[in-house]
């Protein structure tokens, strides 16, 4: 049991040289740029403070796995332990999802699936034995949760047929621009090592720890805007953008009218 706690441990390693910047850290740059995920948790909360006084638990609990994704992938990076491994993909894997859980709408249930209980036992006993699995072959977690977020992207491209918002659809084009470059530099890092060396610049895998947690501020506000949409019918959901609509690059955020929905 002590060895899978052990240094340079896990089934993964990555581009940056080990123990290069630290006697203590294995991956330095990997580790310290989850910074970016205790970021975005509070900043998620503080800009969608209406959303939050309407629902505050699913809403708490992703604050919460987010800064759960920050804290193990610290302990991963730094130590390159299995057990790091493990709980790093996990926590990604159970973000995931309370995602689905609280808000996919009702009209994306598979169909023997009755009510939104019916659906979270499913996707609890679904995650559960996923879980399970991932102690078999970890390296294979990573390719599963991505496969995930393919699905994700495809739901909000569904949605987006059928919505006419240009604010709606300059978000989802955000995030995917943000998500692109995040996958790309998690692809370089992995599979293009040797050229990363050749360059001596071994750190792809520390932008992708910035660059996808960027495209959560992007994709949170998007998936909760669908989900009133579709499930919070006295309300009419609306992006905005902070500190100003007209910025390029501006964060979105969730305001709740009671007026008449444009999508």
């Amino acid at each position: 049991m002590p060895c899978i706690f052990s240094y340079l441990s896990a089934e993964v390693d990555w581009c940056e040289g080990n123990f290069e910047h630290s006697r203590s850290i294995a991956e330095y740059y990997n580790t310290i740029s989850n910074v970016s995920f205790f970021i975005i948790s509070p900043v998620l909360l503080y800009l969608n403070n209406q959303y939050v006084q309407e629902h505050r638990k699913p809403v708490y609990y992703l604050s919460g796995m987010l800064l759960s994704i920050g804290i193990f992938s610290v302990y991963f990076h730094m130590t390159l332990s299995y057990v790091g491994q493990l709980l790093d993909e996990l926590s990604i894997l159970w973000t995931l999802a309370i995602t689905y859980t609280f808000w996919l709408p009702k009209n994306r249930f598979p169909k023997f699936i009755k009510n939104r209980t019916q659906f979270r036992w499913l996707v609890t006993i679904t995650t559960a034995i996923i879980t399970l699995l991932s102690f078999i072959k970890p390296s294979v977690n990573a390719y599963l949760l991505n496969s995930f977020a393919f699905h994700l992207l495809y739901m909000i491209w569904s949605f987006l047929r059928k919505c006419k918002d240009g604010r709606v659809h300059r978000l989802a084009a955000a995030m995917v621009v943000w998500w692109a470059l995040a996958i790309g530099c998690w692809i370089t890092d992995k599979w293009f090592c040797g050229f990363c060396q050749r360059i001596n610049f071994c750190y792809f895998h520390s932008f992708w720890h910035i660059l996808i947690a960027i495209s959560l501020l992007y994709c949170c506000p998007l998936i909760i805007y669908f989900y009133v949409l579709y499930e919070m019918p006295s309300f009419q959901p609306q992006i905005q953008y902070w500190p100003c609509d007209s910025w390029v690059v501006a964060l979105p955020y969730l305001v709740l009218r009671k007026t008449h929905k444009q999508c």
